[in-house]
């Protein structure tokens, strides 16, 4: 059994419920009816009831025990407006703005899982990023003790025998720009939690960076090297070591000779890049010139899971973050 697939079995076994707000989009139908003759979760859609059963109907795509929500017409929109005015009223927030806001599906789904309705929140398979983001850290927010959310990528890389047998944590390659040493030291901090909590695994992590233990002299090796003692210092029992390069990283060979006294070097199974340029760029080629299944962004620290999708996805890319997602409410 692979992780992936692991990662499915065990949402199973948590009976959770996600909301797909992109209802109309066929890959989104499609891995609803997946999500849910699986078992992996039940599974809510947003939208005009007629219109997403058409839709469905086009494809083929078998809709039984998915519940469809008219957003736009329930009676708890009012519930809603008035609960996010109270959430919003530090930014003095108008009744007209509320209402805008829950025409947006995105919006109308992130308060249904704050109101506890749902447990978990998937879209951008149709949305940009920003626009998945944005409602999150507006109505869910940070988990209490989080200093900052982030995002990573699980990559599982076929024929491959470094990490976890082949399976990576990527962090962060999709949030955060430009973090400074101590954001990037909690980035590794809640990477680390999010692959014990959906692999089960021991983290081993790797601060990445062009230099190995001081090989070169540089402000952004410094960063890096200050992001590695603060998460030193907030968890003494971390497997963390830096400043390493990739390769040092992860290969074993290389680790011998660049870096013999560490005990990550050559077995990090979680790799934290020192900005986003460097982990989207990596998380990219990684997956397109390795062939690697790449789930994610899954983003980490939120007070509930709420999960991004690239939009260039697949429908078994959604059912991963769906399963994923469940998986979070465990955080």
């Amino acid at each position: 059994m692979n992780q992936l697939e692991t990662i499915r079995n065990r949402a199973k076994a948590i009976h959770k419920t996600v909301v797909l707000p992109e209802s109309t989009d066929e890959r989104v139908l499609q891995a609803a009816e997946s999500v849910t003759r699986q078992g992996i979760a039940s599974v809510k859609l947003l939208g005009d009831r007629e219109e997403v059963r058409e839709k469905a109907a086009e494809h083929g795509i078998d809709l039984t025990g998915i519940d469809i929500v008219e957003y736009r017409k329930e009676a708890k929109r009012s519930q809603y407006t008035e609960d996010l005015l109270q959430l919003r009223k530090s930014k003095a927030m108008t009744p007209e703005q509320a209402e805008q806001w829950l025409l947006n599906p995105m919006y109308y789904a992130c308060m249904m899982l704050r109101e506890s309705r749902v447990d978990g929140v998937v879209a951008g398979a149709v949305l940009p990023s920003p626009n998945v983001i944005k409602p999150a850290l507006q109505i869910i927010k940070t988990a209490p003790g989080v200093k900052i959310a982030s995002s990573c990528f699980l990559m599982s890389v076929p024929n491959c025998p470094y990490g976890e047998d082949g399976v990576f944590f990527y962090a962060d390659c999709g949030f955060v720009p430009e973090p400074n040493a101590e954001e990037l030291a909690h980035i590794a901090l809640t990477t680390a939690r999010t692959a014990e909590l959906l692999l089960g695994i021991e983290p081993r992590l790797a601060m990445l960076s062009f230099s190995t233990k001081g090989s070169t002299s540089h402000p952004l090796v410094d960063k890096v090297v200050e992001a590695t003692r603060i998460a030193r210092s907030l968890n003494p029992r971390l497997s963390i070591d830096g400043e390493l390069q990739a390769d040092a990283a992860i290969v074993p060979d290389v680790a011998a000779k660049k870096s013999p006294d560490s005990t990550v070097a050559g077995r990090a199974n979680v790799l934290i890049f020192p900005d986003l340029n460097a982990g989207n760029i990596c998380c990219k080629l990684t997956e397109r010139l390795a062939k690697a299944t790449a789930i994610g962004p899954i983003l980490q620290g939120l007070a509930k899971p709420v999960n991004d999708l690239s939009r260039g996805c697949k429908a078994e890319d959604i059912v991963d973050q769906v399963a994923v997602t469940v998986l979070q409410t465990r955080f």
